[in-house]
């Protein structure tokens, strides 16, 4: 008999950390917005991206790692295959209801400034080419990469997994290698299916999943969580000031830097995870781990100060959800402030009237994904269980015959 899958204690870091990199994710998609300064990547060479990535490595591990490891290989491929298929048809619908609400845009405009600046006018220019190259992942605009990243990371999770229960070293083999293959550009896929144009897709997710699969594997249990350690703690600050100078916004002004950034320019590089980014990555996710102490112990609490760590949560827990309505928002928000002018009023009112969208989202998200029709009217009243009133035989009968022939949910 299959023994029950173990449920782990949720780590409040996780989705605190996630839902901060959700809000950042839609400051830095909002077109010309002056609050983009302050973002991680203007200190350094990694951003929220990497917190995404690397946090959706640590939740996978948690949604599918206990099916793989508890119950069976083909069933927790099976539970991947399935998020893969949610996963690829929400980057198709993101970029269909992206580009219309721009050709919208477009035509209020009366020009065709809007879909020139997020690059797809090209699917007007070739729209057959393009209509298939979207659904088959050879069209892949700059704005809408990261979920098709994604997919690619969901896809190798079986292997890695499969390796890893065999030996962890065979797994980190694996990892390692194919991200230095996608170091020298051996392993890459096209993003354009014009004649005589050249470009790969922005995130390679061959050089991506080094980050993914750190975060899966430290919540899988291969590598342990590194302690509290003052050496530990100074390189991660050394590399944090490193970054201050050769990857912030004040560094690259002065030519010694420059020169610097052109001679190492491939551990910088963003397509591929140069070894700078990943290295700034885990130092500033070391310390901010520290900071929020063991399980987020410092997170917890009451007043103002835990209503605020609940709501960036529930936006880390249906990150997807937010995700989405985050693409879709930045662009209504940059339209908007082409209208408005972008000033010291209407840029805080549309990134701040753009979070409370999203913290919106995020709650209907849980609402829905609560399925509160399938709780007893008492139950979904009160929100805790309640005994079934007793039925009688005949009751029962009349209820199975009424139910002859009809689907039932799963």
């Amino acid at each position: 008999m299959t023994a029950p899958l173990k449920k782990r204690p949720r780590d409040l870091r996780l989705d605190f950390f996630r839902g901060l990199g959700m809000f950042i994710i839609f400051i830095a998609h909002v077109p010309d917005n002056i609050w983009t300064l302050w973002i991680p990547a203007r200190f350094g060479a990694s951003d929220a991206t990497e917190i995404f990535v690397f946090c959706s490595g640590m939740a996978s591990a948690i949604a599918f790692g206990a099916l793989f490891r508890d119950r069976s290989f083909v069933l927790g491929t099976a539970r991947t295959a399935y998020r893969v298929w949610q996963v690829y048809w929400a980057h198709i619908a993101l970029f269909l209801v992206t580009t219309a609400l721009l050709v919208v845009f477009d035509r209020l405009a009366g020009s065709d400034f809007y879909t020139n600046r997020l690059f797809v006018r090209p699917f007007f220019e070739m729209p057959a080419d393009h209509l298939v190259a979207l659904l088959t992942l050879n069209y892949v605009p700059n704005y809408f990469d990261i979920l098709p990243m994604y997919l690619v990371l969901l896809a190798m999770m079986p292997l890695v997994v499969w390796l890893g229960l065999k030996s962890r070293w065979l797994a980190f083999a694996f990892i390692g290698g194919v991200w230095l293959l996608a170091q020298f550009d051996v392993l890459q896929f096209s993003a354009e299916v014009r004649p005589g144009i050249e470009r790969e897709w922005f995130f390679n997710p061959f050089g991506w999943q080094l980050v993914f699969f750190t975060g899966f594997a430290f919540m899988m249990g291969w590598i342990k969580r590194p302690p509290f350690n003052g050496w530990l703690i100074a390189i991660a600050v050394a590399i944090l000031l490193f970054n201050v100078v050769i990857a912030s916004r004040w560094g690259w002004q002065y030519q010694p830097i420059y020169d610097f950034r052109d001679a190492t320019w491939p551990l910088l590089e963003k397509t591929d995870q140069g070894f700078y980014r990943y290295t700034h990555f885990l130092a500033i996710a070391y310390l901010a781990f520290l900071a929020a102490g063991e399980g987020g112990r410092r997170l917890a609490g009451g007043g103002a100060w835990g209503r605020f760590v609940a709501i960036v949560r529930k936006v880390g827990q249906q990150s997807l959800a937010v995700f989405l309505a985050s693409m879709v928002l930045a662009q209504v928000a940059g339209a908007l402030l082409d209208v408005t002018g972008r000033n010291f009023v209407s840029v805080p009112l549309v990134n701040v009237a753009g979070f409370v969208i999203l913290v919106g989202v995020a709650y209907i998200a849980a609402f829905f994904k609560s399925e509160p029709w399938r709780k007893p009217p008492a139950q979904a009243a009160s929100g805790g269980p309640v005994a079934a009133p007793a039925r009688t035989a005949p009751a029962v009968e009349a209820e199975r015959l009424s139910l002859e022939g009809t689907p039932r949910a799963g």
